[in-house]
């Protein structure tokens, strides 16, 4: 398949800023979108419990990005959403339950939760979603991209204890849906550990 017809078709959902009618956008409108989730994966279950309490603030993300559509980026300057799919969640929710429950599964905290509930945190973490989605390459290959930039705070006098930016990405040898979320899928799986482990170490 051409560089062409790949990118077309991925576009294929999205009107262009001219041309577009308004039947076609009320029919997009009431397809339903085939939905994915993505799985937690739990950082070291080595190392004693702490009695410590850690709350994740519901994450910071462009408006491109702050939705439950996989963003699609023809070229740097452009963007697009994937046709016909969406995540379980708007990205940021997803990112914080994903970073919650990797947290918590690995059993090192006494408690691990939202920002917006839960007890009064020792130590809370800001996350802020600087990448997450599909490049399509000058040569025609899709490439997911992520990057997530974490934050540990003292909660008491909201003094920054550590930053650190995580960031992973990917070929995808293909555009059907499916296989672009077991490619984020597979980025998780390294990041996820590794984010968890570093922000248990900082609590």
């Amino acid at each position: 398949m051409s560089l062409f017809t790949r990118r077309k078709a991925l576009m294929g959902a999205v009107c262009s800023l001219s041309g577009c009618s308004a039947i076609t956008s009320l029919n997009a409108a009431a397809k339903p979108l085939d939905t994915y989730d993505l799985r937690p994966v739990a950082g070291s279950l080595a190392g004693g419990r702490k009695s410590r309490t850690l709350l994740v603030a519901q994450p910071q993300a462009p408006a491109a990005l702050a939705t439950d559509r996989i963003l699609i980026k023809p070229d740097p300057a452009s963007i697009t959403y994937l046709p016909n799919a969406r995540w379980s969640d708007e990205l940021p929710t997803l990112v914080q339950s994903l970073l919650i429950r990797s947290i918590s599964q690995t059993g090192r905290i006494a408690y691990v939760g939202r920002s917006d509930a839960g007890p009064i945190p020792d130590k809370a973490l800001l996350v802020r979603v600087d990448a997450f989605e599909v490049s399509i390459l000058e040569d025609g290959r899709f490439e997911v991209q992520v990057g997530l930039d974490l934050t540990v705070i003292n909660d008491r006098d909201q003094r920054v204890v550590a930053t650190r930016l995580f960031s992973q990405s990917s070929e995808v040898l293909g555009d059907d849906p499916r296989m672009i979320v077991a490619v984020f899928q597979a980025v998780l799986n390294d990041l996820l550990p590794s984010m968890s482990d570093w922000a248990i170490q900082r609590v």
